[in-house]
């Protein structure tokens, strides 16, 4: 973890891209200096739709993705016998 937050605080002050491309945290986006953290930090908030397109997925993909991930909420749910 050490690692990846000091590629996040490097790319943060110089405001430049990171190159690091093995770090856990990179994302080809340079908007946010391919940095998922970066974009975590300014964008606080985002879609599916919007992550989508920063991830280069189609809305199928993305709907594929949300479905699944859905259904192991409710499946987590029907354990704890939440729902």
């Amino acid at each position: 973890m050490k690692v990846k937050m000091e590629c996040y605080t490097k790319c943060q002050k110089e405001k430049k891209c990171c190159e690091v491309k093995e770090c856990r945290l990179w994302i080809d986006y340079p908007q946010d200096f391919n940095c998922v953290e970066i974009a975590v930090q300014e964008e606080d908030h985002m879609t599916l739709k919007k992550i989508g397109e920063r991830l280069r997925l189609t809305p199928s993909r993305i709907k594929q993705i949300e479905n699944k991930a859905l259904a192991k909420v409710s499946k987590t749910f029907e354990k704890l016998k939440i729902l």
